[in-house]
């Protein structure tokens, strides 16, 4: 009898997912969602608050976020945890499993990037400028060097090691950085993928180096978009 209800309520949980046992179906009932695929892409870099994640995702409602967090919980890509004092306040955070997606999202990325459609300069989050590095860096043109960067971009402190061709970046503090780029998401992200000269984006205020401008030259040298699809010849 217990082995029929637990049947039963797996069965009414399920009772809308694709009959279909490929891994991509299940996939997509896992983060096929509106919103679930950017929740995991705010917790790469460690816990955050309902009201942070809520802040990242610009026209997600508290009750949409809700129910995906709920959602993401419930088939084992993130945990509820209490942040340590002073904090001492609600988190979600990624299990082992719901890191193991960043591969997924690093794909997706560069595929869609190929769009027409895709506009780099439409809002970006810390969290997704971030990604973003670690998803484009030109591995190849990174070997042999090393340095570290750090970044103070919307609100938030990121940390990223350069180590022959192996870019690390963790929410940290980024005193002692080689060098240290001030600037919210859009402005960080059109410097690095759209070449705007530092001294430009210094002069209009939308930037501000600190340390080594050389090795900053050098980093965002590092990066590049995919070429575009045509769409005549598809």
């Amino acid at each position: 009898m217990e082995s029929e209800k637990v049947t039963e309520g797996r069965d009414a949980r399920r009772k809308r997912w694709y009959d279909d046992a490929c891994g991509t179906a299940l996939a997509l009932e896992f983060v096929g969602e509106r919103w679930s695929l950017l929740i995991l892409r705010e917790l790469m870099f460690g816990p955050r608050r309902f009201g942070e994640l809520r802040a990242q995702l610009t026209g997600i409602s508290a009750n949409v976020l809700t129910q995906r967090l709920d959602s993401l919980e419930g088939v084992g890509l993130l945990v509820r945890q209490k942040l340590p004092p002073p904090a001492s306040v609600q988190a979600y955070a990624l299990t082992p499993w719901g890191y193991e997606v960043e591969p997924v999202l690093q794909t997706m990325g560069r595929w869609a990037t190929r769009s027409p459609l895709h506009d780099p300069t439409l809002p970006f989050s810390p969290a997704s400028a971030m990604l973003s590095m670690r998803t484009m860096i030109d591995r190849d043109r990174a070997r042999g060097l090393a340095m570290t960067i750090g970044f103070r971009t919307g609100g938030d402190r990121f940390l990223a090691r350069l180590a022959d061709g192996a870019l690390t970046i963790v929410r940290d503090d980024p005193a002692g950085a080689d060098v240290v780029i001030e600037a919210d998401p859009t402005p960080l992200v059109v410097w690095i993928y759209l070449k705007r000269p530092i001294a430009a984006a210094e002069a209009d205020g939308t930037m501000r180096v600190v340390g080594d401008r050389d090795a900053a030259a050098r980093f965002a040298d590092l990066f590049s978009l995919p070429e575009r699809i045509d769409p005549a010849a598809a």
